[in-house]
């Protein structure tokens, strides 16, 4: 069965591109096939995957507008491990013309269905906005991977995600659920960071990632290069980071998966 995630958070700059590109990666390099979904216009993963938003003959636009099939969409990119369904600036006009459409909210869903089979794992994208194409990821999805970035606002923030979250549940998507939350950009020298980062584990307790993503500076250059940190400097702090995210998550499931 695939297991599709969703990440997001509406605050921009707390790693959930970085996340996105780098989980595909790492969830890839543990044998899993893996889907990466680019829903965010600014075309970000669709760069950092190694793709040429400027020059694709088709993206998530088409997608959404029902012009074109998931598997006429996607690309290949066996350097990274991963397929993609790749987005560049054309998303906006999507983003304009669903709010008239019919079945707006689950135009990704309907799309995503025919080849998520292909799977094992999807991995979405989301702007960093609470708008319409997060509301797709959010209804295609079955969870949701919050990075979060352990500073002063960030669990105001994180109340009015879980709300959209909550309305998602009740209106579209009654089985969405919180994969986990993911602190990113961790500095454990920063006593902000850790009195954050303290909240977060005492009021979501195993649902906080046990896995820190620090900062780094090859994390950082990757996506310049147009490669996961995985394939860019395996040895650096970030790959390694996410390589223990990838395995976190897949011991969780096997967990889930044996309780069940």
């Amino acid at each position: 069965m695939t297991r599709i995630i969703a990440v997001t958070n509406q605050k921009g700059g707390v790693g959930k591109t970085t996340t996105c590109v780098n989980l595909a990666a790492s969830l890839a390099a543990n044998r899993r096939r893996v889907l990466l979904v680019d829903m965010d216009p600014q075309g970000n993963a669709t760069v950092g995957a190694g793709a040429d938003k400027e020059t694709l003959e088709a993206t998530n636009y088409e997608l959404l507008m029902g012009l074109a099939d998931a598997a006429d969409v996607r690309l290949a990119l066996p350097e990274a491990g991963f397929d993609l369904l790749p987005a560049n600036g054309d998303l906006t006009a999507a983003e304009v013309a669903l709010l008239e459409a019919e079945g707006r909210e689950r135009r990704l869903a309907d799309a995503l269905a025919p080849v998520a089979g292909d799977y094992d794992y999807a991995i979405i994208d989301c702007p960093p906005a609470l708008n319409i194409l997060t509301v797709n990821a959010l209804v295609a999805a079955d969870r949701v991977l919050i990075p979060i970035q352990c500073e002063y606002y960030a669990l105001e923030g994180l109340t009015a995600l879980l709300n959209t979250i909550r309305r998602v549940q009740q209106s579209a998507n009654p089985a969405l659920q919180i994969e986990g939350l993911l602190r990113t950009m961790f500095d454990p020298r920063n006593n902000l960071a850790n009195q954050v980062g303290a909240q977060l584990l005492a009021h979501f307790d195993e649902q906080v990632y046990r896995t820190q993503i620090p900062r780094n500076v090859r994390l950082a250059e990757a996506p310049s290069h147009g490669r996961p940190a995985l394939q860019y400097d395996r040895s650096s702090r970030g790959a390694i980071a996410y390589m223990a995210l990838a395995s976190e998550l897949l011991r969780r499931e096997r967990r889930s998966v044996a309780e069940a």
